[in-house]
C-alpha cells in the first residue's frame, strides 16, 4: 500500500529546503501528499532581488510561489489554512489543534512531517510542530503514523542526538531546485546552485541528503 503523507508547516518555503527532495522522490514511488500551510507568510521580509512584491501584493504573490513550489515537488493535495504569519504561537491552541486534527483524521496518514517542537528556531515553526505532535499523541499508538521532524536549533543535535532519517535525494535534486527558485520573494536560488550542473558531486554533497528525526512518543 502506497504512503498516504500529511505535511505541517506554518509558511510558504517552509518545505521547499528540508523536505522537497524527500517527497518528491515518495511521490515518485506512489506516496499521495496533503500540504497543510498555516500561513502565507505575509510578514516574510523578502520582497525578491530586485524587488518583485511590496508589502500588499506579497501575501498574493506568495500564494502563487507555494502553488509553483507543490507542482515542482508533484505535491497533489495543497491546503492553505489561513492563519496569519507570526501569530501561530499566539492562537488559542485549541484553533490550531482543531484545523490539523480535521486533516489528520480525513487523510489518516502512514506518515507525518512537520518542525521539531523546541527545536526549530522560529515560533511559528515550534509552534506548528507543537500542535502537531498534541494532535498525534490523541491517537492509540496502533494507530498514531510516524512523525519525521525537521530541527535547526543550535542545540537540536546535542539534546536529541544526531537524525535518526537520511534520505538520498540525489536523482531529485531537479525537484529540489525548483522548489526553492519557485520562491522568488525570498531566495535567489543561483546564490545557492551557482552554475554548477545540477548533479555534479559539489552539488551532490550540498544538497544531496535531506535529513530527519523521528519523534519519539512518550
Amino acid at each position: 500500500m502506497s504512503e498516504k503523507i500529511v505535511v505541517v508547516l506554518p509558511h510558504p518555503d517552509d518545505e521547499a529546503f528540508g523536505i522537497s527532495g524527500t517527497l518528491a522522490k515518495m511521490i515518485a514511488e506512489g506516496a499521495h501528499v496533503t500540504y497543510a500551510c498555516l500561513t502565507l507568510g505575509e510578514m516574510g521580509r523578502g520582497l525578491g532581488k530586485p524587488p518583485i512584491a511590496n508589502r500588499l501584493t506579497l501575501p498574493h504573490i506568495r500564494k502563487q510561489e507555494l502553488i509553483q513550489s507543490c507542482q515542482a515537488i508533484g505535491i497533489q493535495d495543497l491546503r492553505m489554512l489561513g492563519f496569519l504569519d507570526k501569530t501561530i504561537e499566539f492562537e488559542p491552541k485549541e484553533i490550531v489543534d482543531a484545523a490539523i486534527r480535521s486533516i489528520i483524521h480525513e487523510v489518516k496518514p502512514t506518515l507525518v512531517f512537520t518542525f521539531f517542537p523546541g527545536y526549530s528556531v522560529h515560533p511559528d515553526h515550534d509552534a506548528t510542530g507543537a500542535s502537531v505532535i498534541r494532535v498525534l499523541s490523541e491517537l492509540p499508538e496502533d494507530q498514531r503514523p510516524a512523525a519525521w521532524c525537521v530541527g535547526f536549533a543550535h542545540n537540536m543535535v546535542e539534546d536529541n542526538g544526531e537524525p535518526d532519517i537520511e534520505i538520498d535525494i540525489s536523482d531529485f535534486l531537479v525537484q529540489k531546485r525548483n522548489s526553492i527558485a519557485a520562491h522568488a520573494t525570498q531566495f535567489q536560488v543561483s546564490e545557492m546552485f551557482g552554475n554548477e550542473d545540477i548533479h555534479s558531486d559539489e552539488v551532490k554533497q550540498r544538497f544531496g541528503k535531506e535529513r530527519f528525526w523521528s519523534y519519539k512518543f512518550v
